[in-house]
């Protein structure tokens, strides 16, 4: 990082996605998406082949997460639940190494990050289509 950028300036990234994140939110807010038909469009996937995808009721859970109701939030998508974590400490990870002038190696940096991250989506998708007990309980 530039050593003479003062820490307002080195805080333009993070304040810029923290602003594209809360607006975001608003959206997913006002347009509701555990309203059938509503303003949201439906998983292209979900819509094409009739299967859930390992984002599918991603905007119920951050919908459900705004409105405090967590465990809605973890029906609609557990993985979503688990992302949104991993990214918020990522999120606060890379503000304070803003802060403090210091890259902050966080979990992303890690060369296995990936590998999990990608087995653990595909985990979750087929967990998501298996057709008997427990795992139809997760759909939604």
């Amino acid at each position: 990082m530039p050593a003479g950028r003062s820490a307002p300036a080195r805080l333009g990234g993070p304040l810029l996605v923290g602003a594209a994140a809360a607006g975001a939110c608003a959206i997913v807010w006002v347009a509701d998406p555990t309203t059938p038909g509503g303003l949201l469009p439906t998983c292209p996937t979900k819509s094409l082949l009739g299967i859930d995808c390992p984002g599918c009721g991603t905007l119920r859970t951050i919908y459900s997460l705004l409105g405090g109701d967590v465990m809605s939030a973890l029906r609609f998508n557990a993985l979503a639940v688990v992302a949104l974590g991993f990214l918020l400490v990522a999120y606060a990870t890379w503000t304070y190494g803003r802060i403090v002038n210091r890259r902050i190696v966080s979990w992303q940096h890690h060369r296995w990050a990936a590998a999990v991250t990608l087995g653990a989506v595909v985990v979750w998708f087929v967990l998501r289509i298996v057709p008997f007990e427990p795992f139809v309980a997760l759909r939604v």
